[in-house]
């Protein structure tokens, strides 16, 4: 996940200031996690390197030292509406005067033991974005009365296809919470 999270995030850092950083994941590191719990259960030593890469924020930590960032960084453990709920963490470090915000979003796909628990990451991916204050887009809240099923694809990289397709406005709906995005025109 690290590995992952480092290639879209490092191009977009690199030549800017020290950038506020909204890392987003739902599940973690799962396979990671999976790993040691195997290891426990057939009475195994733990490694406690392994055990510290697999905790939520672990990849804001490794960034934090590998470009010397002392910068505010945000790990959000999210359900599967977590990019937009990381771009309202953005929006919020921009409304408070950050210049731009790193957004890091990025899953595993977890073991196939998971499978019947989840089901909404058909492939590993990370996206990252340069976020930076602006009136181009508006996403709003709501709420609906049925629960939802999640889309074929997860929301960040819903929300990319509709970026490079030029689509104006759109929804992503996770559970009971919609998301409303509209492009201001």
């Amino acid at each position: 996940m690290a590995r992952m999270a480092f290639a879209v995030g490092w191009p977009l850092a690199e030549g800017q200031p020290q950038l506020p950083l909204v890392f987003v994941s739902r599940h973690g590191e799962t396979p990671r996690t999976f790993s040691i719990l195997s290891e426990l259960a057939a009475k195994q030593p733990l490694s406690p390197t392994q055990f510290s890469l697999s905790v939520h924020n672990a990849v804001i930590g490794l960034w934090s030292i590998l470009r010397g960032s002392t910068c505010e960084m945000t790990a959000l453990a999210a359900a599967g509406d977590g990019f937009e709920q990381g771009v309202l963490e953005a929006a919020a470090l921009l409304a408070e005067g950050a210049p731009a915000v790193l957004l890091i979003v990025t899953e595993e796909q977890p073991p196939q033991v998971y499978g019947p628990w989840i089901d909404d990451v058909p492939f590993a991916y990370a996206l990252g974005l340069l976020l930076t204050p602006g009136k181009q887009w508006q996403l709003a809240p709501a709420t609906t009365a049925e629960p939802s099923r999640h889309g074929a694809l997860p929301h960040g990289l819903s929300w990319l296809k509709a970026m490079l397709t030029g689509c104006d406005s759109f929804t992503h709906t996770w559970m009971r919470r919609t998301w409303n995005w509209h492009r201001q025109l």
